[in-house]
């Protein structure tokens, strides 16, 4: 159990702030610090920009465990409390694909050391008590951001007392990882995909471009709704939540369905969630979307790698890492998506149709013949 609440406590700083804070709070930056939807958009782009490098970086390189865990939680408090300060958009860009790149080592590095000592120990729980961090994280960051606004406190403090509380995680982790002392495995292609396998990357992107819409934008639909920031702001905590009880729900209940299957049902109903606020507009749907897409979002992850254990092998290494590059390239056009259609003077609602087909087609692909 040690080892998996220290990688539950090092995602949920990486995942929950490095990845995800600027979620609750771009409605306290549209507000305080002039940023526009579009350029909400860009910053959230950026982040997943640099994720997509952290991936790749990760994936080719052969570095020190615990070294890599260490710096990338150092430098994702630091990148977070940047942010506090103003130093133009181009600044916070900057800061933003930093944050990025850092958080994808920390969930790579992480998820590998926890998960080679947590599952010769045959209790399936304890890999869903690890990736229910990232949900928690979504849900911390979500509830003091709620706290804030209520208090009337500037985006600039949102970021500061993350960043602090991130920094000071990072140093209570520290010695955790001291006795990490394995190196990552350098991924080279051997040959190319077979069909089966491109069908779980193009899978993996669709579902990166079908989540991040929605997680990105949820608090801001919610305000467009209600302008009481105690009621809207509440949309992002209940994502964070829905994340981490169906990460557990599903690890107890492991072994009574295959892989595919999970995937294929976590991906309709994902779809179904980032419809809802278009046909049920109002606090109603935005609630049904936070709860669909919170609920989901990690468990395909859990059980996307998986598959891909399962169908490739022993290049199963080189597909996870294809499947997380294809996922952060649908994640760096989800809100390139959504700011181009805000700057045609749309609204919300065509971005989530588009984001709910590309689900649909996800998981139509997964269907075995």
């Amino acid at each position: 159990m040690r080892f998996a609440l220290a990688g539950w406590a090092a995602l949920a700083v990486a995942m929950g702030v490095g990845r995800f804070a600027f979620t609750p709070i771009l409605p306290m930056m549209l507000q305080d610090a002039g940023l526009s939807v579009a350029g909400g958009g860009w910053l959230a782009s950026a982040n997943y920009l640099g994720y997509f490098v952290g991936a790749l970086w990760a994936g080719a390189s052969s570095v020190n465990t615990a070294r890599a865990i260490r710096v990338g939680l150092a430098c994702t408090g630091v990148a977070t409390l940047a942010m506090a300060l103003d130093g133009g958009f181009v600044y916070w860009v900057v800061l933003r694909a930093v944050a990025g790149v850092t958080s994808a080592w920390v969930l790579i590095y992480t998820s590998a050391w926890a998960l080679e000592r947590i599952v010769p120990l045959g209790r399936p729980i304890l890999a869903g008590v690890l990736f229910s961090g990232v949900g928690a994280g979504v849900a911390a960051a979500g509830v003091l951001c709620v706290l804030l606004m209520s208090l009337h406190a500037s985006s600039s403090t949102a970021w500061l007392v993350l960043g602090v509380a991130s920094l000071a995680i990072t140093a209570a982790l520290w010695q955790e990882f001291v006795s990490a002392t394995g190196k990552a495995k350098q991924l080279r292609a051997s040959h190319l995909w077979n069909w089966e396998q491109a069908r779980l990357v193009i899978a993996y992107g669709a579902y990166g471009f079908g989540y991040i819409i929605p997680a990105t934008f949820l608090p801001v639909m919610a305000r467009e709704v209600v302008s009481d920031p105690a009621v809207f702001g509440w949309a992002w905590p209940v994502f964070g939540a829905a994340a981490a009880l169906s990460t557990l729900g599903v690890a107890l209940l492991s072994g009574r369905y295959s892989n595919r299957t999970a995937w294929i049902g976590s991906h309709l109903v994902m779809a179904f969630g980032v419809a809802a606020p278009v046909f049920w507009p109002g606090v109603g749907g935005i609630v049904l979307a936070a709860l669909c897409v919170g609920g989901t979002f990690v468990v395909i992850t859990m059980v996307g790698l998986q598959e891909a254990r399962t169908t490739a092998g022993s290049q199963a290494p080189r597909l996870m890492a294809s499947m997380t590059a294809a996922f952060a390239a649908g994640q760096i056009i989800g809100p390139l998506s959504v700011s181009f259609v805000i700057g045609a003077g749309e609204e919300f609602s065509a971005a989530l149709l588009v984001a709910c087909a590309a689900l649909v087609a996800g998981a139509l692909l997964l269907v075995r013949r």
